[in-house]
């Protein structure tokens, strides 16, 4: 499941990235509401039929699109009529059986927080009453043939597979993953279909594994046949409109540069205070647990077009630009979905370890949640202070069935379990590279800051063995997933075998008299590489149609620049992660600070 229930609601005004306008079609962009609706209209007849679809991202401002839309209408003299997707709805009893049943089971011996579920299945026809739906395309057909003015229809839906091929013009409201998880947690959503506003916890479920993933496959399938309208709908006051051949400019520009995504910022239990005083993060922060920096499917990027900031969902431009972005074989691989996922986890100065926990593999995954990949992860320790180790695997001398008997035991009555006596724990040092196969028992302790790298798990499924009897930030326990984590656990890894083929130290694949290249990290089950390119002037390096992630974990700053056009460069700081897309060729990474030693650590896919 996603960590996104509670993003800090705080926006890092320094993740953008600069885009050359030479050629752009800026003219086809209309910033500000009172734009909007002018601009769709342009052109029109009024004296003829024109039939216009608005669908979008869940709390995307339907309403505020069709209010504006109908209001210029009025100026300009047009006729128009106007049909909400709720109105084709089926029952929100039928909805909500049709949910438990297919996604979203009440099994609490298996989750007693109801956390988890399967992705839907289906599409936004199995939500509509097929004779509503019917009489809809009937309209709509009628509409085209002997009406005149605009007819528009808007919501969840409308650009589902019966409706958009009846439509003369599409338009898709996007809003980003934080952004989004901010509007439920306000109160601007209630779930498609759903008979009635649920709690957070729930709707956010239901968004999970419904409502998120209905409108991702809409998205993406009118991106591949061609929309008419895109609209920025981050902030429903202040809108941004773009033609759809102008998102494909764009889009295709930025896969010209190393990129860099807008970080998403969480509290949480265990965080600590390491990125917070170094993004300079609001003090009112409690702390800082997670940093999604590059998470695919949780972050945005943005772009600057001399100083007009365009911010889009990270996974509709990878939805746009998979192939340039990740390279042929990853897309053939993966799909259109980033298959590595980098997050910073920061227990510096904290009060307490991570939990401990363990992840499952694909099969577990398909069968438990209907969803793609399975979650390795891996640990790169960035910062240690005193006392910091990294807990990875079963101690040699201990029985693991003890444990899982002892963390039952202790989920339902409240017991303390000696973690340590079962645990095996690493000391943190600098530098060091860890791999977490899935199933494999671990946990970040304190005083520490993680650059974690994980593989394509769309959400992420972390089941909690043992907590340490915390509440968490709201004051109730947190979830502990027994049922599951036992079900995965891998018994037989234990602390000899983690040292010798999970705890990595590196070892020389390329070394000249400018740079040199390690491996510090690699596994049979795992798919991607972690390597370190250290360096003091600077190093090249070719992506040969292949994506490379890199992350400055030691120096202050470089530069990443393209070898054939300098123009296209990135100013990479102190733990920044930066793309560089698979098209990109042949580059260099420069040290902006002469005189220090650059380390970055870079993650490819394995050949």
């Amino acid at each position: 499941m996603s960590f996104m229930f509670h993003p800090y609601p705080y926006d890092d005004p320094n993740a953008f990235n600069r885009l050359s306008c030479d050629g752009l079609p800026l003219g086809g962009i209309a910033c500000g509401n009172t734009t909007i609706a002018p601009t769709i209209l342009k052109g029109k007849n009024s004296n003829k039929p024109t039939v216009i679809a608005v669908d979008g991202y869940p709390t995307a401002p339907f309403s505020t699109i069709s209010h504006l839309i109908e209001q210029q209408c009025s100026l300009e003299g047009f006729t128009v009529k106007t049909v909400s997707m709720d109105s084709v709805l089926l029952p929100g009893s039928k909805i909500d059986n049709t949910v438990r049943e297919r996604c979203l089971p009440e099994d609490t011996v298996k989750d007693p927080v109801l956390l988890y579920g399967a992705l839907f299945d289906g599409t936004y026809e199995d939500l509509f009453d097929p004779e509503k739906l019917r009489k809809l395309q009937e309209e709509i057909k009628s509409f085209r043939s002997s009406g005149k003015g605009i007819l528009l229809i808007y919501g969840a839906g409308s650009l589902c597979k019966s409706l958009r091929g009846l439509c003369d013009e599409s338009v898709f409201a996007d809003v980003t993953p934080m952004k989004t998880m901010l509007n439920l947690k306000c109160g601007a959503y209630k779930n498609v279909g759903s008979s009635s506003a649920l709690p957070f916890k729930q709707m956010a479920r239901r968004c999970y594994y419904l409502d998120f993933e209905l409108a991702q496959h809409v998205r993406g399938e009118m991106f591949e046949e061609g929309l008419t309208w895109y609209i920025i709908a981050n902030d429903p006051n202040s809108l941004t409109l773009l033609s759809f051949p102008s998102v494909g400019v764009i889009f295709d520009r930025a896969t010209e540069y190393p990129l860099r995504c807008k970080p998403v910022y969480l509290e949480g239990v265990w965080g600590g205070y390491y990125v917070q005083r170094l993004r300079s993060l609001p003090r009112e922060m409690k702390n800082c647990a997670w940093v999604f920096d590059f998470i695919p499917m949780e972050v945005s990027i943005v772009f600057d077009l001399a100083g007009l900031q365009l911010e889009f969902p990270f996974y509709t431009f990878v939805q746009q630009q998979a192939e340039k972005l990740m390279g042929k074989e990853s897309v053939e691989k993966f799909g259109k979905y980033f298959p590595v996922r980098f997050n910073y986890d920061d227990t510096w100065h904290s009060n307490g370890n991570m939990s401990i926990q363990c992840h499952p593999g694909e099969e577990y995954v398909r069968q438990e949640n209907n969803e793609l990949g399975r979650q390795d992860e891996s640990y790169y320790i960035v910062e240690a202070a005193q006392g910091a180790k990294t807990y990875l695997g079963f101690c040699d001398d201990c029985d693991p069935d003890e444990f899982i008997e002892a963390v039952k035991r202790s989920e339902k009555d409240g017991t303390p379990v000696d973690y340590e006596k079962y645990v095996y724990a690493v000391k943190s040092v600098p530098g060091t590279q860890v791999m977490i196969p899935a199933g494999t028992i671990h946990a970040s302790g304190r005083n520490q800051l993680i650059l974690e790298i994980g593989s394509l798990t769309v959400g992420s499924y972390t089941y909690k063995m043992y907590d340490y009897l915390r509440s968490d930030l709201d004051g109730k326990p947190r979830p502990i997933h027994t049922y599951h984590g036992e079900r995965v656990l891998a018994k037989e890894r234990k602390g000899k075998w983690v040292e010798e083929n999970l705890v990595q130290h590196g070892y020389i694949v390329e070394k000249n008299e400018e740079w040199e290249e390690l491996v510090v990290g690699e596994h049979d089950l795992l798919y991607f590489s972690l390597r370190n390119l250290r360096f003091i002037n600077k190093a090249r390096q070719n992506t040969n149609g292949k994506f490379h992630v890199l992350t400055l974990v030691d120096g202050e700053q470089v530069m990443i620049r393209s070898l054939s056009d300098p123009s296209r460069y990135f100013i990479q700081n102190y733990l920044d992660i930066i793309i560089v897309p698979a098209d990109f060729g042949e580059y260099e990474i420069i040290n902006q600070k002469k005189g220090t030693t650059i380390t970055i650590h870079k993650t490819v896919l394995k050949e």
